[in-house]
């Protein structure tokens, strides 16, 4: 007995452990990105003629570790923002991470059901990690951080393809590449050309997928050095989220950031942009406070983005959003965008009448309301942008809907204060590269604590500032009108991927009943 369970720890649940750790590392931080593909490689190996139920358990501890190492900054929000105590926090932690650690046992679970033919098998593996993060990126609202193919923000060349499969193309290349080498292991008691077909294949494949990056991003370069610039300025406020929407410090709040303002009066900008809920009050409401940032505007006469709370009454109903309002120079609103997808348990209780008794992560945030899905950008002098407030920038449809109806900039305003000095604020950034690379836009990111900054058409991170500082910066971006394959198409990869997985399991489950 006792060595049953000693050859089941070391095989099975040491290999599990190891892959969730070495998934998490290839995230900031430290940001090992290479180790991504390898990273389910011990899995994989694990998992191999195992029985279903081992494949199962597996995939969750690979899972489990994978998230609890990932998004451990959630215990922190949750006591510090939230007023949970520490148990109360870490048992919702455990409860989101064994959530999301069903996706990676359901995707063992059907590779041991199926047993593809070797030869395939890495490409179907690779089909049905794509198909399952899709559905957690839109399944119960959706949940997508940690998608593998934001391991590699950095890793330019190879991130080019997003522009065609988005995000989800990454992730696929990480799975074929990791079972790809696993299967070299898996075979090998089979033939030398039957070991390393798949894996001759996977090269080839990667070999053009760099080709085409290098390509396109020489071909961006071209575009981006003759595109027309906007000269954009980014004030990071640095308010301390504990007292922020205290009475006592909402002048103290706008005056600061009217001083930021005026240092980046030097820069010419054509937007000024602030960043997430940037005004403690509901603009237009409270007169005094509502002029001074008028001031501040007609001070530097140019266009303002700001985020700031607003309501609207209805049959005695009061409505509240999360709002972002387009200033002109003569600081008239010219535009405003309501937060669509909403932070569950953060902004909004879902289905509030039967779980209204959980409560919300964050008291302060307040009971939002989802703005209407028009995705319609908001115009500055001769440019447009779409405008993507937090949490919204994971989700990669939005972006591409502001793209198709005419955003010439991509800008995401967040408030990450409630994630402290972890590494959090990092991840959060890192998935707006691929905004960027999808759709072909500058991306501009105002964010209350940092990391505020920069990215261009090709993904690059032009400026960032530092985490809890007061900073502005400014920069010349290009305003991008070309449209990407992603945009015009979006997840048609992803669905590709599903189909084929669903016909592969198909034909497989049905072939033996044809041959009986």
């Amino acid at each position: 007995m006792i060595l049953k369970k000693n050859t089941l720890f070391f095989s099975l649940i040491l290999p599990a452990v190891l892959s969730g750790l070495l998934l998490t590392a290839s995230f900031p931080k430290p940001h090992l990105w290479p180790l991504a593909f390898i990273a389910l490689v011990p899995l994989l190996i694990a998992v191999d003629q195992k029985s279903g139920r081992y494949c199962f358990l597996a995939g969750f501890i690979t899972g489990f570790v994978y998230f609890a190492t990932l998004i451990y900054w959630l215990v922190l929000t949750l006591n510090q923002y939230g007023g949970l105590p520490w148990a109360i926090a870490a048992l919702a932690l455990i409860l989101l991470c064994g959530y999301l650690s069903v996706f990676p046992a359901v995707f063992c679970l059907f590779l041991n059901k199926t047993r593809f033919h070797p030869c395939i098998a890495p490409f179907m593996a690779a089909c049905l990690w794509t198909g399952l993060e899709y559905i957690r990126t839109y399944a119960f609202t959706g949940f997508p951080w940690g998608s593998l193919g934001y391991s590699q923000y950095s890793n330019l060349i190879l991130a080019q393809m997003a522009d065609l499969c988005g995000v989800y193309g990454i992730s696929f290349i990480i799975v074929l590449t990791n079972a790809a080498v696993a299967h070299l292991w898996t075979a090998r008691n089979r033939g030398f050309k039957h070991r390393m077909l798949p894996l001759a294949c996977t090269l080839a494949i990667g070999f053009f997928v760099l080709l085409y990056g290098h390509q396109r991003i020489q071909t961006m370069d071209a575009l981006i050095r003759s595109a027309p610039k906007a000269a954009i300025g980014i004030v990071q406020g640095n308010i301390d989220q504990s007292v922020k929407w205290n009475a006592a410090f909402k002048t103290r709040t706008v005056e600061k950031y009217f001083q930021l303002s005026q240092t980046l009066a030097g820069h010419h900008p054509d937007l000024v942009v602030w960043p997430e809920t940037a005004l403690p009050f509901y603009y237009g409401l409270e007169k005094a406070l509502s002029f001074r940032v008028d001031q501040c505007i007609l001070a530097l006469k140019t266009n303002f983005l700001i985020g700031s709370p607003a309501f609207k009454s209805r049959d005695e109903k009061i409505s509240y959003y999360n709002r972002v309002y387009m200033f002109s120079p003569e600081s008239a609103i010219t535009g405003a965008c309501d937060k669509h997808h909403l932070v569950p348990f953060g902004e909004y209780v879902p289905f509030g009448e039967y779980l209204a008794f959980l409560g919300k992560i964050t008291a302060q945030a307040g009971d939002f309301s989802s703005g209407p899905p028009d995705f319609i950008p908001l115009e500055f002098k001769d440019q447009k942008t779409g405008v993507l407030i937090c949490f919204e920038i994971l989700f990669p449809t939005i972006s591409s809907r502001f793209v198709q109806n005419g955003a010439t900039f991509l800008t995401t305003v967040t408030n990450d204060a409630w994630f402290g000095k972890t590494s959090a604020p990092m991840q959060h950034f890192s998935i707006a590269v691929f905004r960027a690379i999808e759709n072909r836009r500058s991306l501009i990111r105002a964010a209350n604590t940092g990391i505020s900054g920069f990215i261009d058409p090709v993904g690059r991170i032009l400026t960032t500032t530092d985490l809890f500082t007061d900073s502005t910066v400014a920069a010349k971006l290009p305003a991008m009108t070309v449209s990407s394959f992603y945009t015009r198409h979006s997840d048609l990869f992803t669905w590709l991927a599903m189909v084929a997985f669903c016909l592969a399991f198909v034909i497989k489950r049905f072939k033996p009943s044809a041959r009986r």
